[in-house]
């Protein structure tokens, strides 16, 4: 991914974000070489910027750089998922890796390491011991082994992986779209809460949303026995 293609990618998280249509997201490579390999070794990396961009911190912001997106995002990884990939993948909240999968977090590999992200979340999601030795290795390894570790949800043959997160996705989109953002960012910010902390913000939003009119029609919904009819107010 050279400069173009985050702006890119940056324009397009920011319309799942806002756009009230959208209450899902499946990111995913185009064709079934690769996910994604990361930045541009030639126009990315080794680059010195004008020193106050440090500090412009919302400028382009990316899912896995910053940007609060609450609506779920799933991951539907084909082929190559390194570097880059990686830190993208780690800020997804639902993982569905091709069988032809590969991962690695490879920057020190190349003299830098795996921003955006990648030094941040990994031991959120793997063991210690497991977490570094990709951080500190920079080796391969497959999808079989990531499901192992808990990094993705289900490995399935490359024809079935498109099918497979859309199936993710509309179960999602079928629920309760604030009740869904609602679940998301509390189960994130808790993390770096205390149990009190966490406990009283969970119900706050509780309340809030049992004044919502899809409250009202979800358990409307039940007593009629149909399928609810959510609006996201």
């Amino acid at each position: 991914m050279d400069p173009d293609h985050y702006r890119d990618l940056s324009a397009a998280w920011i319309r799942v974000r806002d756009d009230e249509a959208i209450n899902v997201a499946v990111v995913t490579g185009a064709g079934d070489r690769s996910f994604t390999t990361g930045a541009d070794l030639k126009s990315v990396i080794g680059q010195t910027p004008e020193l106050a961009t440090v500090w412009q911190t919302q400028a382009e912001a990316l899912l896995n750089r910053g940007l609060e997106v609450w609506k779920p995002v799933i991951a539907a990884i084909n082929g190559y998922c390194l570097g880059g990939g990686m830190t993208l993948m780690f800020a997804t909240d639902i993982r569905i890796a091709s069988t032809n999968a590969t991962f690695a977090l490879a920057e020190t590999k190349r003299g830098i390491i795996p921003a955006n992200g990648g030094t941040q979340r990994v031991l959120a999601q793997v063991p210690f011991a497991i977490g570094m030795e990709m951080l500190l290795v920079g080796g391969t390894f497959d999808a079989a082994t990531a499901e192992r570790w808990g990094l993705v949800n289900r490995v399935v043959p490359p024809a079935e992986l498109m099918e497979t997160a859309m199936d993710y996705a509309r179960k999602i989109a079928a629920n309760g779209p604030l009740a869904v953002r609602a679940a998301k960012e509390l189960a994130i910010r808790g993390r770096d809460l205390s149990l009190a902390d966490g406990l009283r913000m969970e119900q706050l939003i509780a309340r809030l949303l049992n004044a919502s009119e899809d409250v009202r029609e979800g358990t409307t919904a039940f007593a009629e026995k149909r399928p609810p009819k959510f609006r996201g107010r």
